[in-house]
């Protein structure tokens, strides 16, 4: 992660989530970050795994540092998000999760239901997700994401 303020963010949704994140889009634009819409372009119907699955990879291939998905409650893309590797996503509806979920986590992707949180919320969300850092300097927090990574390493392609 850079040291300056400004990343390189990704964002997507379904066609549910897309009024919302066309506002995100606009609102994270204008903070001076460089955000990419990875779709839906409309508000016709569309399956949200797709879209989890190109923030995903372009988390994954190191395209963009941070991600943002919504969908309607914010589960299924979640879900989706999450099996992938390196992927480490949480559906946030408060913003101390949104911040604790980077801080101790190292939480990647910011998840919302658009049925769920409104604009002025989801935009909350947002910032305090992107302004949060990982601490690396706290031993445990270290200590917990590589147990969280082994687990990924040992599972991710157990059938």
């Amino acid at each position: 992660m850079k040291k300056d303020t400004t990343m390189k963010i990704v964002v997507g949704s379904d066609h549910a989530g897309f009024i919302l994140k066309q506002e995100i889009v606009e609102r994270v634009s204008h903070l001076g970050h460089e955000v990419q819409d990875l779709g839906a372009y409309n508000s016709e119907p569309s399956d949200y795994p797709d879209f989890a699955a190109v923030v995903g990879k372009a988390i994954m291939a190191e395209a963009a540092e941070r991600g943002i998905l919504i969908c309607g409650s914010g589960v299924g893309v979640c879900v989706a998000a999450n099996k992938m590797p390196g992927i480490r996503a949480a559906i946030c509806h408060d913003t101390y999760s949104a911040h604790q979920g980077v801080e101790h986590d190292d939480m990647n992707v910011l998840v919302m239901g658009s049925r769920i949180v409104g604009s002025a919320l989801a935009f909350d969300l947002t910032i305090a997700f992107l302004k949060a850092r990982f601490q690396p300097s706290e031993e445990r927090f270290v200590r917990r994401l590589n147990k969280l990574k082994e687990i990924e390493r040992l599972y991710m392609h157990a059938v």
